[in-house]
């Protein structure tokens, strides 16, 4: 018995040990999904990681974007700020990661706009498209 157990440890510890995972890739450009609720509809726009992005009276800014190498499970995923302009100030309403796999994990709680990861992509990709 203690010969099975060891040798059942030992294959799952060599199960554990043989998974890897790969790094994210950084990529510098994303493109979001935006639905405006109140003229029902539905716009893809793009920027660069760090500038600003406009959509209606939200300025949002994706401080990194990155996407799983081709040999994992396709996920693109995006840390963003989003602004609400309009005003003397310039309040944030939505700091964290978005998703693109599962949008509704993490998303913009607004009254007028939904907003959500599509993939990222670099911009060689990018002119491409």
């Amino acid at each position: 018995m203690n010969l099975f157990r060891s040798g059942l440890i030992g294959m799952l510890g060599l199960g554990v040990a043989a998974k890897s995972s790969a790094a994210d890739i950084p990529m510098d450009t994303i493109v979001l999904g935006g639905l405006d609720k109140v003229a029902a509809r539905v716009n893809t726009v793009s920027g660069k990681v760090g500038s600003s992005v406009k959509f209606g009276t939200l300025e949002i800014i994706a401080r990194t974007c990155v996407s799983r190498p081709p040999e994992e499970t396709p996920e693109n995923a995006a840390f963003l700020e989003i602004y609400q302009l309009g005003g003397k100030d310039k309040p944030r309403v939505f700091s964290g990661w978005m998703f693109a796999s599962s949008p509704a994990l993490s998303a913009l709680d607004h009254p007028v706009y939904d907003i959500w990861v599509l993939r990222c992509e670099n911009s060689a990709a990018s002119k491409s498209r």
